[in-house]
């Protein structure tokens, strides 16, 4: 009876573990995914040439900062601007054929790896020769980070807990087991049982229950995922478009081999300390 409370405690403690683990690794994909369409925008000084421009696109490469970097050339952001305050009005355009009044905007749009890397990029950016100006959103990048921080702190903490408390179950669930097999473990002791010969069935019931415990939450969450991502899609169109949930089979090709190590090392862990507290006879 004790085996079982303890296996549905671990089901319980690593199910929670798990869906906090999904919910964490969707917000983290959504929160990678905005800091991918934020770019650092440098702009040139009037009269630049284009090797110039080159050179400083050979000093972006190099940055570690960087994952990619696009060149937008003053052709291009006019097309970019017709498009978005002209609309379908071509002759309030067609003004401009002759005379492109974004003729000194040519630019790089850069893209980061890590947005808390932004404020060293624009420092290093600001002191390039040749550049006039370097427009980036501080508050947009320091949201992001702080949102990452917290992230990663909530994480470390739940996840401290739910250990604790699983260690905590799985060793009393052991002391229990000892308690009743006390003069037996005794006797072994007297006739000449090592230590191993007397710790091997309770690490392996340890074993055993950091297992089923695992394997059964992680079956019902893979179930109830693709169920729920299903749903909100179908009934929820509308967010849909703001939230990119991913895919269960990425969610669990971490989370499945991370909750059954959690669940073994938890049980070998608990029946493993708590065992050694009773082999001195």
């Amino acid at each position: 009876m004790f085996s079982l409370a303890s296996m549905a405690t671990m089901s319980a403690c690593i199910f929670l573990f798990g869906l906090f683990f999904a919910i964490v690794t969707n917000f983290e994909a959504m929160v990678k995914e905005a800091e991918s369409g934020m770019a650092v925008t440098v702009l040139f000084d009037e009269g630049i040439t284009q090797e110039q421009i080159d050179a400083i696109g050979q000093e972006i490469k190099k940055r570690v900062e960087v994952s990619e970097y696009e060149f937008i050339s003053p052709e291009q952001a006019w097309e970019e601007f017709k498009g978005d305050y002209f609309g379908d009005n071509a002759e309030a355009a067609a003004g401009f054929a002759d005379d492109n009044p974004l003729a000194n905007s040519a630019s790089y749009a850069i893209y980061m790896n890590d947005i808390s890397m932004q404020p060293v990029l624009v420092d290093f950016l600001e002191g390039l020769d040749g550049v006039r100006e370097v427009r980036h959103s501080e508050v947009a990048g320091r949201t992001l980070t702080d949102f990452n921080s917290l992230i990663g702190y909530i994480s470390v903490g739940i996840i401290l807990i739910l250990l604790l408390v699983a260690v905590f179950l799985i060793s009393n669930t052991v002391t229990t087991g000892i308690a009743v097999r006390k003069d037996e473990i005794g006797i072994m002791k007297l006739i000449g049982a090592t230590d191993y010969f007397v710790r091997a069935p309770f690490v392996v019931e340890g074993v055993l229950i950091g297992l089923i415990g695992s394997v059964v939450p992680l079956a019902l969450l893979y179930f109830l995922y693709r169920k729920v991502v299903f749903y909100i899609s179908d009934k929820f169109s509308f967010l849909s478009s703001l939230l990119n949930f991913l895919p269960a089979q990425k969610v669990f090709h971490t989370l499945v081999p991370v909750g059954l190590v959690l669940g073994v090392g938890i049980g070998f862990l608990g029946s493993w300390i708590t065992i050694r507290k009773h082999l001195k006879v």
